[in-house]
């Protein structure tokens, strides 16, 4: 019973001496922070309140992480705790981590040091955003962001076409910015939305940057007047550039009217009621058709296509497009599923329109187009005299040129991708047959020649015409003997009529020299245009009776 004292007084003594040495220790580091006590994720052992206080704001800045991510529709922008102003709301936790294993009597002390080298301490911290230095920052990024949309465009450079503009729009609402921030910082998060509107423009970049293929280039000729020229050249120039998105359909028309100077255009060669005159615009109708051959071949919908009243030189038959302002329009569609851009120019009397967009047809496809003559009606000898009160007898000039009329097809050939062909038919034409027109000058003192010279423009016999220009219609019975060369001009039939063997009408042979001479073929060509003026008309239509009406081809 002794001995069991003994031992009991002697562990109580060493109790005594190990809390005493550790009651030592304890009281030494009064001031410091126990060993594994963590604020806010920061190891803060061994610190005082103020190098605790320091150690925490330096690794976690003012906000949880100290970094956020806000995201403004596509943009992600960095921003930090300082830049919405946060604030250590629980800054006494730094105290609290100062009394782990500081109260009580040493026993208890001793036990939670070693409490805490089994599982470490650490007191979360709070912090709350200040939310005007919120605003700031929504403002600022406002003023940063902000902006229209850009509408996207084609230039046309180097060769090819390139992509101007094109981007969205941005608006940023300040006050649900704010408020969704001052949300989402008081949770645990780091990534921040602010609140913005995004505006896309009506032609998006993405959009353009589908247009890059070729797909229809066509390519005519010209070559006339000076006035004619400019007229293709300035109409092309307004059709240079077009745009058109999915779905959108292009008026010719409406695209390069009005007709007057004021647009740049000059007066040159067209129809009005069937006869030539100089009207603005005249060789309008070049420029739509070199463009709806293009249209052809990029196959896209064709609206509204007219064929010309008569024949034109720069084109198959059933491949022009004649367009009358009021009248008669050349008008597609955009039926792909990209923009299309339209590039035109005439130089230097060639011609040119191309089309770009996204090529979506199989490259082991091909289409060719082909005109067919289904009948045709020869005009050759057809004449039409025009009276020209304002020229003196002798004025003969040759303003347009027989045509032949004609009924065509034009047709597309397509070879599909496993060699089957198909064939469509695209349009059908009817033109006309016109005959060669001539305006004769009729102002003469002389009474006879000039009832004469109009007896024979109400004919349309030109023979006498030239007969009277040279001097060689001589007695008063010549207009009734000449009746007949107006139909076989360069037979001898009247020479051989029993009333024309007398004496006075021995000068049958100077009646008919006219016909043979020389200056009787080349008058009229002496003042004719060095190319079938016609050929290059803008369109050939003829009114209905009674209807005037300037048709530009």
């Amino acid at each position: 019973m002794k001995k069991r004292k003994k031992i009991s007084l002697i562990l109580t003594a060493c109790t005594a001496f190990v809390l005493a040495a550790e009651g030592s220790a304890l009281a030494d580091d009064t001031e410091t922070i126990s060993k594994n006590v963590y604020i806010g994720g920061v190891n803060v052992s061994g610190m005082t309140e103020e190098q605790a206080t320091k150690a925490v704001e330096e690794k976690l800045g003012k906000g949880t992480g100290g970094n956020y991510t806000v995201k403004l529709g596509d943009e992600e922008i960095h921003a930090t705790a300082e830049d919405f102003g946060m604030e250590w709301t629980n800054r006494e936790v730094v105290h609290e981590a100062l009394e782990v294993a500081k109260g009580g009597n040493l026993i208890k002390q001793y036990k939670e040091k070693k409490d805490l080298q089994v599982e470490p301490k650490n007191f979360d911290v709070a912090y709350a955003p200040n939310e005007q230095a919120v605003k700031t920052y929504v403002e600022k990024l406002a003023a940063k962001y902000n902006r229209d949309p850009e509408e996207g465009d084609i230039t046309f450079s180097n060769g090819y076409p390139e992509v101007t503009g094109g981007e969205t729009g941005i608006a940023v609402n300040v006050d649900q910015s704010v408020s969704t921030i001052m949300k989402e910082l008081k949770g645990d998060g780091t990534e921040l939305t602010v609140a913005a509107e995004v505006q896309k423009p009506s032609v998006t970049k993405e959009e353009l940057s589908l247009v890059k293929d070729v797909l229809g280039t066509a390519t005519t000729y010209y070559g006339s007047s000076y006035e004619r020229n400019t007229n293709v050249e300035v109409g092309a120039s307004k059709i240079n550039g077009t745009l058109l998105m999915p779905g959108e359909s292009f008026s010719v028309t409406a695209a390069v009217t009005p007709f007057n100077a004021d647009n740049g255009y000059y007066p040159a060669p067209s129809y009005e009621s069937g006869q030539v005159v100089d009207t603005y615009g005249g060789g309008i109708c070049q420029v739509s058709t070199t463009l709806y051959n293009a249209v052809l071949k990029a196959e896209l919908q064709v609206n509204e296509r007219h064929n010309h009243t008569m024949l034109v030189s720069y084109v198959d038959p059933s491949k022009d497009a004649a367009i009358a302002e009021g009248l008669m329009d050349f008008v597609f569609t955009n039926n792909t599923d990209a923009p299309i851009y339209i590039y035109g120019v005439g130089y230097q009397g060639t011609l040119n329109f191309t089309i770009y967009g996204h090529e979506t047809r199989d490259p082991n496809r091909s289409i060719s187009f082909r005109s067919e003559t289904l009948s045709q009606t020869d005009a050759s000898t057809n004449i039409k005299l025009v009276a020209k009160a304002d020229q003196n007898i002798g004025y003969l000039n040759q303003t347009q040129s027989a045509h032949q009329g004609l009924e065509a097809v034009l047709w597309e050939d397509i070879v599909n991708p496993d060699g089957s062909t198909d064939t469509i038919q695209v349009n059908s034409s009817s033109y006309q047959a016109s005959p060669a027109i001539y305006e004769v000058g009729i102002v003469s003192p002389n009474a006879q020649a000039s009832a004469a010279i109009q007896t024979a423009i109400a004919n349309n016999d030109l023979a006498t015409v030239q007969a009277v220009i040279n001097g060689s219609y001589g007695s008063t019975t010549t207009p009734e003997t000449s009746a007949p060369e107006t139909t076989a001009p360069e037979t001898s039939a009247p020479e051989t009529s029993a009333p024309e063997t007398s004496a006075p009408e021995t000068s049958a042979p100077e009646t008919s020299a006219p016909e043979t001479s020389a200056p009787e073929t080349s008058a009229p060509e002496t003042s004719a245009p060095t190319q079938d003026p016609s050929g290059d008309m803008d369109d050939n239509v003829l009114p209905d009776p009674g209807q005037d009406v300037t048709v530009i081809q």
